[in-house]
């Protein structure tokens, strides 16, 4: 492993475990050179997942952008960088084990609508804002009505 601060490529790894969700491996390693200390995360090489964009384009699945339409959802929420970490692990994980090659876009953010609706409701409201692209106040009153009728549904049963 190449230390970052000096590209001297040996270093001894001083501490390793999983991580929360067990999807890899944290290591922390010291460089043999300049002795800094860094980390490092191994995860498992796995088959990319081609994203099929509303207008045709096709691009790999990025899961970092979720992380970033989740961090904007979320400005100014008590909605912490853990949990946003956390659904974006559920989502990715719903990606692949769906076995599919190819998925639409709209499933990938129906994926990520339904975790933060149990997060923040108000942040669920500010990306499905976005990524419905909500033309008017008409349909932004819709989907707030279909939030409370959701919501009502779920306080019921």
């Amino acid at each position: 492993m190449r230390c970052p601060f000096c590209q001297f490529i040996e270093t001894k790894v001083i501490d390793s475990r999983t991580t929360d969700d067990r999807q890899s491996v944290r290591r922390r390693r010291e460089c043999l050179e300049c002795g800094k200390r860094f980390t490092t995360y191994e995860r498992v090489y796995e088959l990319p997942v081609i994203i099929i964009k509303n207008d045709g384009r096709r691009e790999s699945f990025n899961r970092n952008k979720i992380i970033h339409g989740l961090i904007k959802a979320c400005e100014k929420r008590p909605v912490s960088i853990a949990t946003i970490e956390e659904i974006a692990s559920k989502v990715e994980l719903k990606i692949r084990n769906s076995m599919m090659e190819e998925i639409s876009s709209n499933l990938v953010g129906e994926a990520v609508m339904d975790e933060l609706y149990e997060v923040d409701e108000v942040a669920y409201v500010r990306f499905a804002s976005v990524y419905r692209e909500f033309a008017d106040l008409e349909r932004f009153k819709e989907e707030l009505d279909q939030l409370l009728r959701r919501k009502q549904a779920d306080s019921n049963q």
